[in-house]
């Protein structure tokens, strides 16, 4: 199995099963992912640098207007999509198997957590997999401790405050706080 016909498999929503040729390609990413953030997070690396070994982690270029404050720990890396002018704040996680998909202008605050794989329910079954992406929309603020569960859309230019947990989709321009996050208001566009 190819990189491509994983993520395919993942993007597409289907249960992957815990005994299946998708877990074991997972198990050989999350030990290559180990090893490029070992990287990252135990030295000293210039802005530049950073960049570099994001897109490395990624197998794809990030803009140069990408900052990302180490330490950052994902289990995977191939599914992550960063737009422009992002800012990521240290101890970020991103489990992106289900992926993740940052816009222009998003900030994430300190120990945020993204995930986008669930486990199914039924105690027998329960090592398989059920992936669903994260889209942060442009101009998105995760504040720090945030957390952000599998399939959640939050919205353009919406604000989650400090150690929120994102349960359901947050409209645009709107501010959600609390466990689960509940909307507090609109964002004063003024």
């Amino acid at each position: 199995m190819d990189l491509e016909e994983y993520l395919d498999y993942f993007n597409s929503g289907k249960i992957i099963d815990s005994n299946s040729e998708l877990q074991e390609m997972s198990d050989y990413l999350l030990q290559e992912a180990t090893r490029i953030k070992m990287k990252l997070n135990n030295e000293y690396h210039t802005p530049e640098e950073v960049r570099q070994i994001i897109s490395e982690l990624t197998s794809r270029p990030v803009s140069e207007t990408l900052r990302l404050i180490p330490p950052f720990h994902t289990d995977c890396g191939k599914n992550i999509h960063i737009g422009e002018n992002v800012f990521i704040n240290s101890n970020c996680s991103m489990q992106d198997q289900g992926g993740i998909y940052i816009g222009d202008g998003v900030f994430i605050g300190h120990n945020v957590c993204l995930l986008t794989l669930n486990h199914e329910e039924n105690p027998e079954r329960r090592g398989n997999l059920i992936p669903s992406p994260i889209h942060l929309e442009n101009g998105v603020w995760l504040g720090s401790n945030a957390t952000v569960l599998p399939g959640i859309t939050v919205g353009e230019n919406s604000i989650v405050a400090a150690n929120a947990v994102v349960t359901k989709d947050v409209p645009a321009n709107t501010i959600v706080a609390g466990i689960p996050a509940r909307e507090v208001r609109k964002i004063n566009l003024d």
